[in-house]
């Protein structure tokens, strides 16, 4: 075995290798953490959990406050516990220079408080002043720069607050008097245990579990990982969307990049193979032969590879978190499993790779050392036809499940398995397709060419399979990377058209640098006020279990002057007044007029009358409720965004945290930091197949010039100049990069067509189709480049060479 002539799928190998095991590092080492504030609690008992089918991490169902001291009482009672203290949680953020610092890129407890028992369960410790005893007093984190008996001034839910600060700890958020915090956050998700010295952790969480019951999830050891903050939990359940992505992606193109460079190997050892055939070899023994090449090409790749991912992970993990894919929390751990895993995947995908051409290295026949003509005898063989034309139709079939898919989720899952399968069949059907192409070509290249332009075209005619092995790569590199750049700008561009048309408004006040509007930056403002929060209803499909949902608090007259896209199927929004009503959506199953218990952040369990019903995501929400309602049960709500009206003016207090925008603005940025995660998503995904497309490029494009020197030295010596036949070499290779650029954006525009229909059916908007034409440049043109200097290098070396030398 010639290492040239395997080097691209070494390479391949190499890389893939490396990024699965990389992925898989990452992804282990992506377990939830226990929150630091917790961490010295040695048992915590967690408030019940609810489900939501659209929520990955749903919230868990608050205890109320009189609930919360009551299971305190008995837990403290539990033998080996010193203390029980409930953790309470609410928002608050200090004032630096009259403006509120960003909350962009921070951990979500910078912009907390809690009481200060609290400060027992993570072990925290002052490092100078004293504990806040009172209201008005408060422990911040000495990272701002205040002492012990300056004066701050706090954003809270409410607006700005004055505190004094009494004290200094090492870690972000706020600590207040334990009654301040009680009043601030009455509901309680979660009680810490701080045990005894030489206590049993064992015998208490039992204990504990004999106290709680049913009303609670008791978690010890690692198991307290489930607190961690939903923030923290969604980055890194992005973080892990990621990195499987990348991993797919990156065995997809291995096992496509192998199958490509083995595939031209055994054309170019054709006559080799005949003589193997002609001494006796059996097919058996030529089947073997080629997989004994790939194994050795897997198994020094795997190896390879699995020590450059191990090399890598430590530096891609905190590239993680600095994008926002991880939580500031992350850390990279090895274990053995990731590194196992990689050292099978290399064998297993070259096998899989040089499996067809394997199969056809046996079917060559003894005579084929005799045969000099290098005219393909059949391009495409019945299996191929059979298989190629299973996986187009498999991709159609997906594509149509894109356009019809009601989730965007399924719908963009759909997309990447039809690309996949239309990738493929496309590659399988491409020796068909080279002709056609080649033919429409013809004006141009015979006109423009001369003798070059007509070799050109007739070379790619007479060796179709030879032309679309070498384009296969072009067609994989162009149509992932025009598809998913396409898909993620198409669905941006039309989620922000949705929200646009679904609001009335000239203007929006939004939040800066905070997470939310206080009270005191949306009061006195005109248009319709967004509040947020997450209430609780008995869900009758799972016996006991609570389900949540998402609510907002509005002005039902505002509401309705704002909002366009609500579709109201019973009862009217008019009715919305008062704190004993609510709208629910369909998904809900209640009739106007049923009265429907709901659990609020304060824990309390109040019956709210139905008024109206609303179809499933017209509204930014699965309930509506009155704003008063919101505020009195959940006193850390935070106001999501105010649609003004058209032609008025708003003058924004300074120290508020608010600016206004607009529309078109806020609908584009609405989701910026979801969009700004997707996008990076797809920059890796574009880098893998871009990278991936460009080794199998140079790789194949170096096989094919070296199996052809005795044809370029054939022109010579018909008279053909140096800079002629290097001027041949450079227009079959450009010729290449042009036919796989078209058959992989026929792929990719075909996909990116189902992902248009689908999000119109989706948003009820026409959706225009963006196409990422820089996205298409400089994927093309990174092959061209590659593909030139890959053909034409090689040729000029060997052009220094007699012509009348013949080769070894």
């Amino acid at each position: 075995m010639k290492i040239r002539r395997v080097g691209g799928a070494l390479v391949a190998v190499i890389v893939g290798v490396a990024l699965v095991a990389l992925a898989l590092l990452l992804l282990v080492a992506g377990r939830p953490k226990i929150p630091d504030r917790l961490a010295g609690a040695a048992v915590v008992v967690q408030a019940p959990e609810s489900r939501s089918p659209a929520e990955a991490f749903p919230p868990t169902v608050p205890w109320p406050a009189a609930r919360a001291e009551e299971l305190s009482r008995r837990l403290d009672a539990v033998p080996g516990v010193a203390a029980a203290v409930p953790d309470r949680v609410f928002y608050v953020q200090a004032l630096v220079d009259g403006r509120p610092p960003p909350v962009e890129g921070q951990r979500q407890d910078t912009y907390q408080g809690h009481g200060w028992s609290s400060a027992r369960l993570g072990g925290l410790a002052l490092v100078a002043g004293a504990p806040p005893r009172g209201p008005g007093e408060v422990v911040v984190d000495r990272a701002l720069g205040l002492r012990p008996g300056s004066s701050v001034k706090l954003l809270m839910a409410t607006g700005p607050v004055q505190y004094t600060v009494t004290g200094l700890v090492d870690t972000p958020g706020y600590l207040v008097a334990d009654e301040v915090a009680a009043e601030l956050a009455p509901g309680v998700r979660a009680i810490g245990l701080v045990l005894e010295p030489g206590a049993d952790a064992g015998a208490v969480t039992a204990g504990a579990r004999a106290v709680v019951g049913s009303d609670g999830v008791v978690l010890s050891g690692d198991g307290r990982g489930a607190l961690e903050p939903g923030d923290d939990a969604r980055a890194r359940w992005i973080g892990m969307q990621v990195l499987t992505g990348v991993s797919v992606l990156s065995g997809f193109v291995t096992v496509f990049v192998v199958a490509s460079t083995f595939a031209f190997t055994v054309a170019q050892r054709r006559r080799e193979l005949g003589l193997l055939r002609a001494i006796g070899a059996t097919p058996r023994q030529v089947r073997r032969m080629v997989y004994g090449e790939a194994l050795a090409v897997g198994g020094a790749g795997a190896v390879l590879g699995v020590l450059v991912g191990a090399a890598a992970a430590p530096v891609v993990g905190r590239l993680l978190v600095s994008a926002g894919l991880e939580p500031a929390t992350y850390e990279v751990r090895y274990r053995g499993l990731p590194f196992l895993a990689g050292l099978v995947l290399g064998p297993v995908v070259a096998l899989v790779g040089a499996w067809s051409a394997a199969r056809r290295a046996a079917r060559v026949r003894p005579l084929e050392a005799l045969r000099e003509a290098a005219v393909e005898q059949r391009p495409m063989g019945r299996l191929r036809w059979i298989c190629g034309g299973a996986l187009m139709a498999l991709g159609i079939a997906l594509a149509v499940g894109t356009a019809t898919a009601d989730d965007a989720q399924d719908g963009a899952s759909y997309a990447l398995y039809s690309a996949m399968a239309l990738v493929t069949g496309m590659v399988a059907l491409a020796p068909a397709a080279v002709p056609p192409i080649v033919r429409l070509m013809r004006l141009p290249l015979r006109r423009g060419g001369g003798a070059v332009g007509l070799l050109v075209r007739q070379g790619a005619l007479t060796a179709s399979r030879r032309t679309a092995s070498t384009a296969a790569p072009v067609l994989l590199t162009v149509a992932f990377a025009v598809l998913v750049a396409g898909m993620v700008q198409t669905t941006t561009a039309a989620y922000a058209a949705g929200r646009a048309a679904d609001v009335d408004a000239g203007e929006v006040l939004v939040p800066d640098r905070t997470p939310g509007l206080s009270d005191a930056a949306v009061a006195g403002v005109p248009g319709a006020a967004m509040l947020p929060t997450t209430v609780f209803a008995p869900d009758e499909g799972s016996g006991l279990a609570m389900r949540s949902w998402s609510a907002l608090g509005v002005d039902p007259a505002a509401f309705i002057r704002a909002d366009r896209g609500a579709r109201v199927i019973a009862g009217s929004l008019a009715e919305l007044r008062g704190e004993d009503s609510v709208v629910v959506s369909e998904s809900a199953h209640r009739a106007v007029g049923d009265t429907y218990p709901m659990v609020f952040a304060d824990g309390e369990r109040v019956p709210l009358r139905v008024v109206a019903v609303v179809a499933d995501r017209s509204v930014r929400a699965d309930v509506l409720l009155d704003r008063a309602t919101v505020r009195r049960h959940d006193r850390s709500a935070l106001t999501s965004a105010v649609y003004l009206p058209s032609g008025e003016s708003v003058d924004v207090p300074a120290g508020v945290g608010a600016r206004a925008i607009g529309l078109s603005t806020w609908a584009a940025e609405a989701d910026s930091s979801e969009d700004r995660l997707v996008w990076l998503f797809t920059l890796m995904l574009i880098a893998v197949s871009a990278g991936y497309g460009a080794i199998a490029v140079a790789n194949t494009l170096l096989m094919a010039a070296q199996g052809r020197a005795a044809d370029l030295r054939v022109m010579r010596l018909a008279g053909a100049t140096r800079r002629q036949v290097a001027g041949y070499v450079a227009a079959e290779s450009a010729l290449v990069v042009l036919i796989g650029a078209v058959l992989g954006g026929v792929v990719a525009f075909g996909a990116l067509v189902s992902i248009r229909a689908g999000l119109s059916q989706q948003v009820g908007a026409t959706v225009a189709l963006v196409v990422p034409w820089s996205v298409v440049g400089g994927v093309v043109g990174l092959c061209l480049v590659l593909a030139l200097l890959a053909g034409v290098l090689p040729t000029r070396r060997m052009l220094r060479e007699r012509a009348i030398r013949m080769p070894a």
